[in-house]
């Protein structure tokens, strides 16, 4: 690991760059926007929502709003990019810079890509040969899990947890024995009810924290058991809300469990020796030791 005080180099060996350079021709820049405090808006932000020719936003009158209160006169072409539009708008974003136009493209809050749309554009870049770059900046994931008190060394986002509860269950349970930290939006109207369902799927006892209206004036962390939290949201919650919950502990891990799990996707059609990753990859165990209690538990 590199001493604290060092400084990444630019390419001239110089430090960083004091001026954020302007968007670059042909290329696709993804930037991350403010969620929740206008003070979180970067000089790149401001940079390239300047320079840009033209600028797919998940909102577009959001984003107008965005650059009037950050002080940016944006000249771009603004078009709307949200999960609706995505595959079709991506070809034409792909093709407006193959052509030589400085393409922006933001979500209503953090980083396009994340729980937001950008993933299917990245890949038609890719395979088009257009260059795609970032403009970093706040995370509501990245956040939550720094304020949670949960373990930061391996996490996994999940996203929103389904809304129907069938589904919701089903996909909680096969995270039930996760080791890592896992991390979820959701919904003030449905938190309630995703927590109940946790409590179901994790246990009464795993350790979570609720992450409200991050980065605002009422920002707000509960740190607590997963029964507590849910207590807490019975009569509904306000804003907008992270849930991240600890990872299983190993030693709880249950082979025979996984086993069981492993031969019911082998009876969907899936090979046993997959299906025992999968199992294993859930319970946070070995593959092979989950492919053995299978096969025992086949013979017998």
């Amino acid at each position: 690991m590199s001493d604290a005080t060092s400084c990444p180099q630019s390419d001239d060996g110089a430090g960083p760059s004091a001026d954020p350079p302007a968007l670059r021709p042909g290329a696709i820049t993804l930037a991350a926007t403010p969620i929740g405090n206008m003070g979180d808006v970067t000089d790149r932000l401001r940079h390239a929502l300047a320079a840009a020719d033209l600028i797919a936003a998940e909102d577009t009158r959001r984003l107008r709003a965005l650059a009037q209160r950050a002080g940016v006169r944006v000249g771009a072409r603004l078009v709307s990019f949200h999960e609706h539009n995505e595959r079709d708008r991506a070809s034409q974003l792909v093709s407006a810079a193959r052509d030589g136009a400085r393409v922006l493209v933001v979500s209503d809050a953090g980083m396009p890509s994340v729980s937001d749309p950008g993933y299917r554009l990245v890949v038609a870049a890719d395979g088009a040969g257009v260059p795609v770059t970032v403009v970093p900046g706040p995370s509501a994931v990245l956040t939550a899990l720094a304020l949670s008190g949960l373990a930061t060394d391996r996490f996994c986002f999940e996203g929103f947890p389904p809304r129907r509860p069938g589904e919701r269950g089903r996909v909680l349970r096969s995270l039930a024995r996760e080791p890592r930290t896992l991390i979820f939006f959701e919904s003030p109207r449905r938190v309630h009810d995703t927590l109940t369902d946790m409590v179901g799927a994790f246990g009464a006892g795993r350790r979570a924290a609720l992450c409200r209206e991050l980065t605002k004036t009422h920002e707000d962390v509960r740190r607590a058991t997963l029964g507590e939290l849910a207590a807490l949201t019975d009569g509904g919650a306000l804003g907008e809300i992270v849930l991240v919950v600890a990872g299983a502990d190993r030693a709880d891990a249950d082979p025979a469990g996984a086993a069981r799990e492993a031969l019911a996707l082998a009876g969907e059609g899936m090979r046993l020796k997959t299906a025992a990753g999968v199992a294993a990859r859930a319970a946070g165990l070995r593959p092979n030791e989950v492919y053995r209690a299978a096969l025992e538990l086949r013979d017998q």
